[in-house]
């Protein structure tokens, strides 16, 4: 059986950065455990206190949010970053490019 799960984008005005995840929780929920520091200090996270939910989308399952996670990751990009927010169709086009099924 498959839950949802999400894909967040968190923001630190004081490092200028953003940091790209998935989850099966709640993203409100997964950026109090970023803010109180429940990873540890080896995560990116752990760096700065003013991190905020930047972008976040429910996607079908755990496994499709991970794959769209990498594919953000991979781009590299601020820009696209802020496009994935400005554009909703970018996202839409993530979707259907990563469905998530195991077939």
């Amino acid at each position: 059986m498959f839950m949802d799960a999400h894909i967040y984008i968190l923001c630190s005005k004081s490092l200028n950065k953003f940091y790209t995840g998935s989850t099966e929780l709640e993203p409100t929920k997964r950026l109090e455990l970023h803010l109180n520091k429940v990873y540890g200090n080896e995560k990116f996270t752990s760096i700065a206190n003013d991190w905020e939910l930047y972008y976040q989308h429910l996607c079908s399952n755990i496994r499709q949010a991970k794959l769209i996670e990498n594919h953000i990751k991979k781009m590299k990009s601020r820009v696209y970053i802020q496009n994935l927010k400005k554009y909703p169709e970018i996202m839409t086009k993530l979707l259907l490019r990563y469905p998530g099924s195991s077939r």
